[in-house]
């Protein structure tokens, strides 16, 4: 049995094929990327990444991890022909084809964040202002809300009530409608998890 590093690395090669085939120039203002050279800079979460025929990088000039590999790529591999202006904010089961990914999502994303920052309000405001979270213009009652530009055309709303004496902490992860036009279903579920990720490290950012 193939393991999962030699399984990743067949399918980035793969996917580095595929992108053989664009015209970067003519995608990177359609998704919000910056060329340099013959790559695309790409924001994922305030980390930027540069992306290529020959691979992609972080900061650091690394790999990334599969995740980010796949999410970067999708993005650029799925780039709508215009800029889709729905707008409208919707939970994840309600976006294309997320019907098989909604059991992960619920127990993977939503209520590992409540249950890892549950009693820590303030440490979740944090870790969110760590990547660059702001305030949404949004009429809510939440305890927290928080809008993050997760890639450039691609916003998520995280609401969260923290657990009271009535209720345990509640956490919902949101999407601008228009998310569905710029990665599938899997992506989008993949890009959720990265913003865990995110805060989880943002919990241990001095």
């Amino acid at each position: 049995m193939e393991d999962k590093e030699s399984v990743f690395d067949r399918s980035y090669a793969k996917y580095l094929t595929e992108l053989k085939d664009l015209s970067f120039k003519s995608i990177a203002p359609l998704i919000g990327g910056n060329m340099e050279g013959k790559a695309i800079k790409i924001s994922l979460f305030g980390t930027t990444y540069s992306v290529s025929f020959n691979g992609i990088i972080d900061p650091s000039g690394n790999k990334p991890g599969y995740d980010i590999c796949v999410i970067l790529i999708r993005y650029i591999l799925v780039c709508p022909g215009a800029s889709p202006k729905e707008d409208e904010l919707v939970s994840f089961r309600d976006l294309k084809d997320s019907g098989p990914l909604t059991s992960y999502f619920s127990n993977d994303v939503e209520r590992p964040i409540a249950s890892y920052f549950k009693g820590n309000l303030s440490g979740l405001e944090k870790a969110c202002k760590s990547i660059s979270g702001y305030i949404p213009d949004l009429d809510v009652n939440y305890d927290l809300a928080m809008r993050f530009d997760a890639l450039p055309k691609i916003s998520v709303i995280l609401l969260f009530n923290d657990e009271d004496e009535e209720f345990p902490a509640k956490c919902s992860v949101l999407f601008e409608r228009r998310a569905e036009k710029y990665l599938d279903a899997e992506c989008i579920a993949m890009l959720a998890a990265q913003l865990f990720r995110c805060l989880k490290k943002g919990m241990s950012t001095p």
